[in-house]
């Protein structure tokens, strides 16, 4: 029977959240809508990095609908690093080896 050492486990969860951090501001996502009309990109902290919107949507002078694609891209994006980040501590929890999980 193996013995439970609380501190390595802590000192490898601290490793891995290191990690988990790094893999956060690696992470860039693209969000869009509009069929293309507005794109956005966002890292993993969730931190908009630029917004592209097409000159086009700009010309129909529909405020509000360019208003409501931005929100339906950023969302998108938002989406997008949650997943990611989802599938990143997934992997992650499974090396942890704690027991009953």
């Amino acid at each position: 029977m193996t013995q439970f050492n609380i501190q390595e486990m802590m000192s490898q969860a601290k490793r891995q959240y290191e990690v988990l951090q790094k893999k956060m501001e690696e992470t860039v996502v693209e969000g869009s809508s509009g069929g293309g009309s507005v794109n956005v990109k966002m890292d993993g902290r969730k931190q908009v990095l630029s917004i592209k919107i097409d000159p086009e949507a700009v010309k129909a002078g529909d405020l509000e609908m360019l208003q409501d694609l931005i929100t339906a891209a950023i969302n998108g994006a938002g989406h997008k690093v949650d997943e990611a980040m989802q599938s990143t501590m997934g992997g992650m929890l499974g090396g942890l080896n704690i027991p009953g999980l």
